[in-house]
């Protein structure tokens, strides 16, 4: 029940209120690479990470992979879907060693019916999901590939950056190739986008994380 309480969405339930939505939730793990659910499948479940990172994407024409959105831990995912009672508009796809919480549609309903409140709370969070999905598809229609991977590290850095004596470290492990991806760039034009932002001192390699170095500068870029 604790970890449910780290959860924005339930945060203001009561101990009564969160004993009875645990009642409803179910655990499930994923492994590196594993579908949670494809892009045209049914609205069955509603998802909220607990640990691990869930990438949003579709394919584009020429079928390659886009990447809209990354879900972290306490976020949600699924939810447009299973709210609308229409086919999931694009796949989730496990990250890392993932394990999620799920609630059934029928039983989600019967949530949002119960505590009302949520639905306002869920409304919110996937306005703004769809907000960031939009801006991303416009980014990569009209920006520089430089311009994009600034923004793409800023907009990482404000939702899950650590401040270090370094710098701002973006905490989740990002290959080149995952990069491209968010951009719609190749990994080749990501390598040498980095290995210039790491000439100019902008950002550097922590263990596998990347960490801005001189966030005004990045801003630049990304403008």
């Amino acid at each position: 029940m604790n970890n449910l309480k780290k959860i924005d969405l339930f945060k203001n339930l009561s101990d009564e209120d969160l004993n009875e939505l645990s009642s409803y939730l179910t655990t499930a793990t994923y492994k590196k690479k594993d579908h949670i659910f494809s892009e045209g499948g049914n609205p069955e479940w509603f998802y909220i990470v607990s640990t691990g990172k869930v990438k949003i994407t579709k394919l584009s024409h020429e079928g390659k992979e886009i990447i809209l959105e990354i879900i972290s831990p306490n976020d949600i995912f699924g939810g447009v879907a299973v709210l609308r009672n229409f086919a999931y508009p694009a796949n989730a796809v496990a990250m890392e060693e993932t394990e999620v919480l799920k609630i059934s549609r029928k039983n989600f309903m019967r949530v949002v019916d119960r505590f009302p409140n949520l639905m306002y709370l869920i409304a919110l969070q996937l306005g703004d999901r769809m907000k960031n999905s939009h801006d991303s598809l416009k980014n990569i229609a009209l920006e520089r590939v430089e311009a994009r991977i600034a923004a793409l590290l800023l907009k990482l850095s404000n939702k899950i950056g650590v401040e270090t004596d370094e710098g701002l470290l973006i905490d989740m492990r990002l290959t080149k190739q995952d990069v491209a991806d968010m951009v719609g760039t190749t990994v080749e034009t990501s390598i040498r986008t980095f290995s210039k932002f790491k000439k100019q001192g902008l950002v550097t390699d922590a263990d596998g994380k990347i960490l801005i170095k001189n966030r005004e500068e990045l801003l630049k870029f990304s403008s």
